[in-house]
């Protein structure tokens, strides 16, 4: 899959991609520092990560949603809705915790709510490695063999 939507020739949705994950991944190393036994300033950081990430998802999945509407192939197409589907669950997910912790005074989260970010952020994490692997296997190899077995670059 080729990515139609490019600033200076660089594809925009990896790039939007990297956002929410790292947002996601130190928003649960802040709670899992506050779950054992850190200052609350953890569970508030972590809470204001996950608004973060939650904005920066919504735009990394309009960009990949652009893209796709952009897929002549059927196969690939089917992958990207399956991908979509997935970067989406992981979405709601965070989404619901956030709301969950939006109900407690000082926005941190118990241990029950960070085993689910856990399994969240794993779902992300195979959201981006499912991606990558959709998009590396659909390029053109940078040489071509020879009759020979030669490598021509």
């Amino acid at each position: 899959m080729d990515s139609r939507l490019r600033i200076a020739g660089q594809a925009v949705q990896p790039v939007l991609v990297m956002f929410p994950l790292g947002l996601f991944a130190m928003a649960v190393l802040f709670d899992l520092g506050n779950v054992f036994g850190g200052p609350d300033i953890l569970g508030a950081l972590a809470y204001w990560n996950l608004v973060a990430g939650l904005i920066g998802g919504v735009l990394a999945a309009a960009a990949s949603a652009l893209d796709l509407m952009f897929v002549r192939n059927t196969r690939a197409r089917r992958y990207g809705v399956l991908l979509g589907l997935v970067n989406m669950g992981v979405l709601l997910v965070f989404a619901v915790i956030l709301m969950l912790r939006m109900r407690t005074p000082d926005r941190v989260a118990g241990g029950g709510l960070v085993a689910v970010e856990l399994l969240a952020l794993a779902g992300a994490v195979f959201g981006a490695w499912f991606g990558g692997e959709l998009v590396n296997r659909r390029r053109v190899p940078a040489f071509v063999r020879t009759e020979a077995g030669n490598r021509t670059y």
